[in-house]
């Protein structure tokens, strides 16, 4: 019985965006060439919103940023976070899919990572911005730390031109 229980449930499927054209390349290219699976998967599209750094407020009010301030950025990078989501979703929606969007405050390879794990999440998908080794070195690599670090298989999607 707890074999036809596990047979009936979705797996769940997570797709990393940002606000960069490479994320909703991966998107699309996800609801394209994956199309059957997804439809028959829990879709979740996730944004991480980073964290800010206040601290040039802090020095241009001579140690004190006015919290109504702070709650400006923050509501700002809310909007951002969710403008993205919607676009997101309807991209999916034009291709059949229903998704959850989900977005969370954090250091975006680190909470992609813990999210995985949150919603036990069984692929990744993300994009990629083709920086070559050099920039990766200085820069980082959200979709490399994830390939190294994500609880689950990671599709990296490049675009090619």
């Amino acid at each position: 019985m707890a074999e036809e229980e596990g047979s009936n449930s979705k797996k769940k499927v997570m797709v990393a965006i940002d606000e960069s054209e490479c994320s909703y390349y991966a998107l699309e290219w996800a609801l394209k060439n994956l199309h059957e699976s997804l439809v028959n998967s829990e879709v979740i599209v996730f944004t991480a919103q980073p964290i800010a750094d206040y601290s040039y407020l802090y020095a241009s009010s001579m140690g004190m940023a006015p919290p109504e301030l702070i709650k400006t950025f923050q509501e700002q990078h809310q909007k951002l976070a969710e403008a993205l989501l919607a676009k997101a979703k309807d991209i999916c929606n034009k291709h059949g899919i229903t998704a959850q969007t989900v977005t969370e405050v954090g250091d975006p390879k680190e909470i992609i990572c813990q999210a995985v794990e949150k919603f036990k999440v069984e692929m990744l998908v993300m994009g990629t911005h083709g920086r070559g080794a050099l920039q990766r070195a200085f820069l980082g690599s959200v979709s490399n730390f994830c390939v190294h670090n994500a609880k689950c298989p990671v599709l990296v999607v490049r675009k090619t031109d």
